[in-house]
């Protein structure tokens, strides 16, 4: 019975080539778009995870500050929900840090040192938001022995921004291929039907069971979906060959190996299933 039911899906097949292939290279694509959407969340949310935890802000603090308002201080900051860590830069290391950063030395022309002293407050990633450092600046900027509160990491939530918008029209995209595919499934699905519907007449009036007409039909859409498969892992390992020299991207891409694989092969499988099922529905044994 099984090598019947291949056989009919294989002559379906034969029978509707080109709805077949295009059938096929939608899988593929659709696949590959799904793919790339799922590798793409989990690079960007990587990446927004080390950007978020690299978000600074520059307290610096009065001239005047004894060193036990200073500890208090730090005390404080460290106390805040909002602050991951906190490190004091003193008047010295300001000095220092501007003299590497600009390769000027004030200290040939001032007799003094005009930098603050400083906190740098590394914020904690479940903080970095837009609306957080705003309230973080507000916070910080009230404390006593704060003399200004500077942000300067605006380019980061740039950055951020521009991931997110990216996956949002990578979604879109993806899923209109995804729709494409599933309407070029029940289009294959239907022309299969009506091509074959004397076929299926003749079935029925012979006392053919319901899954000896709806097995093959099902087993040419799965065809197509294993086919779209196999492209799909031989084109997407094509192209790992040349971004794994990027060793973040190979490093990520491993670490998630087996989920990609699963969406590779069964992606095209289950489009199939859940087209072919709402399609077949309709077929009966009434003649």
């Amino acid at each position: 019975m099984i090598i019947f039911y291949f056989s009919e899906a294989f002559r379906s097949i034969k029978s509707a080539k080109t709805s077949f292939l295009l059938t096929t290279v939608s899988l593929t694509i659709s696949v590959l778009l799904i793919l790339i959407s799922f590798i793409t969340i989990n690079i960007s949310n990587h990446y927004s995870s080390v950007l978020k935890s690299n978000i600074k802000i520059n307290v610096f603090l009065n001239d005047s500050m004894s060193k036990d308002l200073r500890i208090k201080l730090l005390d404080e900051i460290e106390s805040k929900d909002y602050s991951n860590k906190v490190v004091f830069i003193s008047k010295d290391e300001a000095a220092e840090n501007f003299i590497q950063e600009t390769g000027e030395d004030f200290r040939k022309i001032l007799d003094y040192n005009p930098l603050p002293a400083s906190f740098i407050v590394s914020v904690s990633e479940n903080h970095a938001f837009n609306d957080s450092i705003n309230y973080i600046v507000q916070d910080l900027s009230g404390l006593n022995g704060v003399d200004e509160v500077v942000f300067k990491e605006g380019f980061i939530y740039r950055l951020l921004n521009f991931i997110d918008t990216f996956k949002i029209y990578l979604f879109v995209l993806t899923a209109l291929f995804s729709l494409i595919a599933l309407y070029l499934v029940y289009a294959t699905i239907r022309l299969i039907i009506n091509s074959r519907m004397i076929a299926f007449e003749t079935m029925k009036l012979v006392g053919a069971k319901l899954s000896t007409i709806k097995i093959p039909v099902l087993l040419n859409g799965l065809i197509a979906g294993i086919i779209a498969g196999i492209l799909a892992f031989f084109i997407s390992n094509f192209v790992y060959q040349y971004i794994s020299f990027v060793e973040a991207f190979k490093i990520l891409l491993i670490k998630d190996y087996v989920e990609y694989m699963l969406i590779i092969f069964f992606t095209g499988p289950l489009l199939v299933i859940l087209v072919s099922l709402l399609t077949l529905r309709k077929v009966s044994l009434k003649i």
